[in-house]
This record gives C-alpha cells, structure tokens and sequence, in this order.
C-alpha cells in the first residue's frame, strides 16, 4: 500500500507513504516523527506536543479522553458554548452533559465571550473538573485566558482550550498563546494559519500539567484516529516543524506588522473590525450597510475569498504566505468600497437563556432521528445541534427542544433542515 505504487496521478504519490521501515508510526513514534513532535514541543514550549493528522477535530475529542482516563470515572466538563463539533462528538462518545457557559447578552453565533468572572461564579455554584473553552473565536475574538487560568488553578480545575485558528499567536508576540497564559491542555489546526496540509493539528500538554497526561495522549489517539493516518500531512508538519524552529516566527511578526497597517487602513475609513487578533480581519458588514453575504460576493470581484461570511460579518484569515500582491488586493477593495449607513433590521441572536434539556446530548445523538424543515421543527428535540460554522454557539444543542425563537436563528444562518428525534 498505497495502492498508486508512487505513480505521479496527481502529483504528490511519491510521498504519499504508510507505515513503512524508516517512515516511522504517528500513535508509536520512535524515529522521523517523534524528532518531529520534540520539534514541535520546543517551538511552542509545551512539556509534550502530539501531531494529529485528523485536525483539531481529533485533538479535542482526545483532551476529553484522557481526562476521564486521568481521572479514571466520568468527568464533569464547563464548556463555553460556542464549542467545535468535535468536542459535542466527544460528549456523547463519553457521555459527558457539559454545565454551559453562555454569552450573559445578546450575541452573534459565532462570538460566545466568557470572563473569568463567570467562571468563577459557576466553579462556586457547581463541581467540576475540567473548563474547556474556544479562543480565538470565529470573529477572531480573543478570551482572557489567563483570568480564567487563574480561577482554575485556585479550584484545582484543567483548563482545555481550543486554539484551533491560533496556531501562529505563539509567535505573533508575547502573551497570546493559551500555553504562555496558563492552559494546561491545547489543541492547534496548523493547517489554518501554518504551512501545513489540511487536517495537520497539533495536542500540546503543558509543563505545569498534572503528570501523567502525556503518557495518555497515544492511546487515545489510537481509540478515537484512524489506523491509517496520512503520511502526506505528517510530511507537511516535519517542515513545518522546521520552520518553526527557523524562519517562520520572523514572518509571522513581520505578517502582523503588515496586517496592522491594514487595520489602520479601516480605521482610517471607519470599516469596523472585529477580530483581536494580528493576523485575521473580520469586517462588520452590517455597520457598514451590507450583508456579510453580500460583501463576500463584492470582494470576489477583487479575485478575493474570505474565509467565512454570515449576515453579520465576513471574516478573512491571512497567512505569511499571502503575497503582497494579495495584501494590495485587499487595500484596493478596503479603499474603493462604497460606506453606506448601518442595516436597521430586528435580528435573532443568541441569548444568556439556554434551550430546554430534555435529554442527554449521549442518548440524542444515538437515537433514530429525521430531518424535517426548519419551519416544522418547533417543539421537536433536536438529534444532531445546528450552528453556522465550526466553531460557534449552536443554537440548539442534540438533546434540548427547538422553539419559535430558535428556528428565526437557524433560518438567519441559512439553516433550511434539521435533525430531530
């Protein structure tokens, strides 16, 4: 195996290995990828950093694994609602009903911000035994992470976070990864922001976390990831590696110099930006009088396309990579674009109050469900949750009962069907 024998059909066959003499194994590593992982754990400065060649998406379903292993009986998990996916896939695999932290005002699906203060008050209220939270956001929204380490800490809590669109903040400057500011558990997509293939992630393990969790990291990869992890992407994260170690830090800095004239640029015109962070915009379409939809079909006239886009904003995630011809497309479109006064529609948004529960997350998801309208949903419990992009808050988690309210949201965000028991 691989079937193609190395025959260049699409071009990248030759490298395109299995787990053959010399290429080493992802889950027991003992040569060329285990030199790749002590790389990678050196440039971020984790106790221990893990490949994943399945994204974020198996990172985040092992972090739960190996907490109910350190622990060794079910777990209790606070979890910020604007989650991936992947960690609701985890819940239901181990039967975890997470204490929801919701945004305490009216919020956009995608932005779910939550204080240490928050935190705290619920860490109070209830026992728990890990927190696990996004940041940055879709938006580009970044929680203040080491408050909320803080809070853990004095509780004896783990604190999870799901860095997957932060991979670079690590060398953006000082104080903006989740290991610098106190996380003891990490999950990073390199493929979003590094130059690594499409499914490249990485799981780091803090040098302050409790021992014992690294030695878990491998086998819950091996129970939850595929037996045939690609080499090719592996490949993509030994360079990037590499590079970590090299140049690639003084290109991300000199990229988020580069980004920060951009954003003087909309301030200078008044085009609001909502992402925090150095290296992503996020356009507030609709204080500029446009659909985020429609300003995304604008900017393809430009020969640009965004990352993502919803009626609110439209967010563009920029890498080292990115020309400065690319850069000067942007600048054109951000000086020649027509500002028109803010959209004044009634809009749903996700609010504090969270849907009914009516069963666990667990037992929805396993449970035969069918796929209606939207418009037909009110009252039925959903089976599979419905949200506008990975990650953000879902409107409706599996096991809790879609409402009146609930349906404007979904049908916002273009959700025409859905899920339910």
């Amino acid at each position: 195996m691989p079937g193609h024998k190395g025959v260049k059909l699409h071009g990248l066959e030759p490298y395109d290995l299995t787990e053959i003499r010399g290429a080493d194994e992802l889950f027991e590593p003992e040569g060329i990828i285990a030199r790749g992982e002590q790389l990678t754990a050196r440039a971020y400065g984790s106790r221990r950093s893990f490949w994943s060649a399945e994204g974020s998406s198996l990172s985040i379903k092992t972090s739960v694994c190996i907490i109910r292993q350190l622990l060794g009986r079910p777990v209790r998990i606070a979890a910020a609602r604007n989650c991936h996916r992947a960690f609701i896939s985890a819940c239901a695999l181990f039967d975890i009903d997470p204490l929801w932290l919701a945004p305490s005002e009216s919020s956009e699906l995608c932005a779910c911000p939550v204080t240490a203060q928050q935190v705290s008050e619920l860490l109070d209220r209830e026992p728990v035994d890990a927190v696990y939270i996004t940041s940055p956001d879709y938006y580009g929204n970044l929680a203040d992470i080491a408050g909320i380490a803080d809070v853990c800490r004095s509780r004896g809590v783990l604190l999870i976070c799901d860095n997957a669109h932060g991979a670079y903040l690590r060398f953006a400057g000082k104080g903006l990864h989740p290991l610098e500011l106190g996380a003891d558990i990490v999950c990073d997509s390199a493929h979003k922001t590094l130059p690594a293939y499409t499914g490249g992630a990485y799981l780091h393990i803090a040098k302050s976390a409790p021992e014992g969790l690294d030695e878990l990291v491998k086998p819950a990869m091996a129970l939850l990831g595929s037996t045939s992890p690609s080499y090719l992407i592996m490949g993509s994260l030994d360079i990037c590696a590499d590079l970590l170690n090299g140049e690639l830090p003084e290109m991300i800095r000199a990229r988020c110099e580069r980004i920060a004239e951009i954003k003087a640029l909309m301030n200078k015109r008044s085009i609001p930006d909502l992402s925090e962070e150095p290296m992503k915009i996020t356009i507030a379409a609709e204080r500029i009088g446009y659909d985020g939809r429609e300003l995304a079909d604008i900017m393809r006239g430009y020969k640009m396309e965004c990352e993502y886009s919803d009626p609110a904003a439209v967010v563009l995630m920029i890498s080292p990579y990115n020309s400065e011809e690319d850069l000067f497309r942007l600048e054109k479109f951000l000086t020649e674009l027509e500002l028109h006064a803010p959209l004044n529609r009634s809009i749903p948004k996700i609010k504090g109050v969270l849907p009914e529960r009516v069963m666990s997350i667990r037992e929805a998801m396993l449970s035969p469900a069918v796929r209606v309208p939207v418009e037909n949903s009110d009252g039925r419990v959903s089976a599979r949750g419905a949200m506008s992009c990975q990650p953000s808050v879902a409107a409706v988690m599996p096991g809790e009962r879609i409402n009146a309210e609930i349906i404007k949201i979904l049908q916002r965000y273009g959700i025409s069907h859905t899920d339910v028991i």
